[in-house]
């Protein structure tokens, strides 16, 4: 059993309840949480107002010497941390060890910006005025993890809040919490003063919505699907609570006639498999130019069709791991029934497989896919890819930009022109061209419609945990 950590200390927790984390690619059962109570969600926001007041005090600089050293720690045990991720969440573990070395990389990056925060000297209408801008901490963040990138999520949420002078409560996924217990492991071997870093365990129903609805907390960070992120905006508006959220996401991908193929095939492929295809910023639906549709399918279903997937942990090497449960095996085969119900034809995989008690479904591929389909608007989040013929770019861009989401997107093709007019005209938050979907963490994680509030990364990220003071000063 996992225990909360509040204030500096591992709390033994009496919950009425407790939640079983099981191994998706096995179906054995890992490890038990705690379903927190509000009492326990009362006691972590307590315990990180009463720090935030000395800890805003503290010059950046000094503030960022923990985010370090925190990063530190993480390089000390990159194997362990992986490997707990690839157990439950099903993560390939080089893919694992990516985020892991990722996440460090990201605290020691927002260190770095204690020096570079800034405010603004803004011109006066009137003589002998000073007008200055401040940028400030907002106080109490909560944040809410989901289990596709559960480690690096930590620090995404945490270090910004940290360096700018915040503090913070983490509810990490019911799905994904060992990683978050070693997390809280290592923070508590180091000299971090209490209260600063807060974990509760629990359901989004009891722990999130307590988080959720406490006055006492200044922003909510939350990344996840639109359903719950349009939860929480109602029961942030009951406190008229910051909120910043990352949801879900149906990207595009433009693959266009002069575009190099094989390049395109790879990245999309990539996208489509990376994680079991349980990533918001990849693409999830395929718009490629009649010229080449033949050609591009042909090996773009070739290319999934060789992707092997099994145990990641296991003796053999795979391309791709389990999706995180069942329901989201029977709820994928479910959107994939129904397109072939509507007239989509699968030209590789297309079935669901519980091989040696693990979840997965094999990389598929399906075209016919007209417009109005459930597999062309809703997100699948899984090994699953539509692939829809257009005549030319300004098709294109129409059906792509036809959508109620906009996080990320993507086109290939060797003319600059084309790829401009693509970046001008396509209405998402990123556009990936000629490479895969993946952001750095120097630029600004963000979406547009359904897709969510604010951002993250880069200096537009780190503002969002802060809020202006301007202050008039008169000679």
């Amino acid at each position: 059993m996992h225990h909360n950590f509040v204030n500096g200390q591992f709390l033994e927790t009496k919950a009425a309840e407790t939640i079983a984390v099981f191994n998706p690619a096995t179906g054995k059962q890992i490890s038990e949480i705690p379903d927190s109570s509000a009492a326990v969600v009362d006691q972590a926001v307590a315990a990180a107002r009463a720090a935030q007041k000395e800890w805003a005090k503290l010059p950046p600089i000094a503030r960022a010497g923990y985010l370090r050293t925190i990063a530190s720690k993480i390089r000390e045990r990159v194997d362990v941390i992986a490997r707990t991720i690839s157990e439950e969440q099903g993560k390939l573990l080089g893919l694992a060890e990516v985020e892991v070395r990722f996440t460090a990389d990201y605290f020691d990056y927002m260190a770095e910006w204690a020096r570079r925060l800034e405010g603004e000297i803004i011109a006066s209408d009137r003589p002998g005025e000073t007008i200055l801008l401040f940028r400030q901490p907002l106080g109490v963040v909560a944040g809410i993890l989901p289990w596709n990138f559960p480690f690096f999520l930590i620090a995404r949420k945490m270090a910004p809040a940290l360096v700018t002078g915040n503090t913070i409560v983490i509810k990490p996924s019911e799905e994904t919490p060992n990683n978050a217990a070693l997390f809280a492991g290592l923070v508590a071997e180091t000299d971090l003063p209490p209260g600063l870093f807060n974990l509760v365990y629990g359901r989004g129903t009891t722990v999130g919505e307590a988080m959720t609805s406490h006055p006492d907390v200044n922003l909510i960070s939350f990344t996840g699907s639109v359903r719950a992120g349009s939860a929480i905006m109602a029961s942030a508006a009951k406190n008229i609570t910051k909120v910043n959220l990352e949801l879900g996401g149906k990207a595009p991908a433009i693959v266009m006639k002069d575009c190099d193929i094989d390049l395109a095939v790879r990245a999309v492929t990539g996208s489509r498999v990376i994680n079991s295809g349980q990533v918001c910023n990849c693409a999830e639906r395929i718009y490629v130019q009649e010229d080449i549709a033949d050609e591009f399918t042909a090996k773009f279903a070739a290319a999934m069709s060789a992707t092997t997937y099994g145990d990641p942990l296991g003796n053999e090497p795979v391309g791709m791991g389990p999706l995180i449960n069942a329901a989201a095996m029977h709820r994928i085969d479910a959107i994939v029934q129904r397109a072939v119900s509507e007239g989509a034809q699968i030209v590789t995989g297309g079935k669901p497989d519980e091989k040696a008690g693990g979840v997965y479904f094999q990389p598929t591929v399906l075209v016919n896919c007209r417009q109005d389909m459930e597999i062309m608007r809703d997100e699948v989040f899984g090994p699953v890819a539509p692939v829809n013929i257009v005549k030319d770019l300004d098709e294109a861009i129409a059906r792509a930009n036809d959508s109620v989401y906009g996080l990320t997107s993507s086109i290939y093709t060797r003319d600059l022109s084309t790829a401009m007019r693509a970046c001008n005209e396509i209405h998402f938050g990123e556009t990936y061209v000629n490479r895969e979907n993946f952001e750095a963490m120097q630029g600004f994680h963000a979406g547009v419609r359904r897709s969510g509030i604010g951002g993250a990364d880069g200096k537009h990220g780190l503002y969002e945990f802060t809020h202006t003071h301007v202050v008039y000063i008169q000679n």
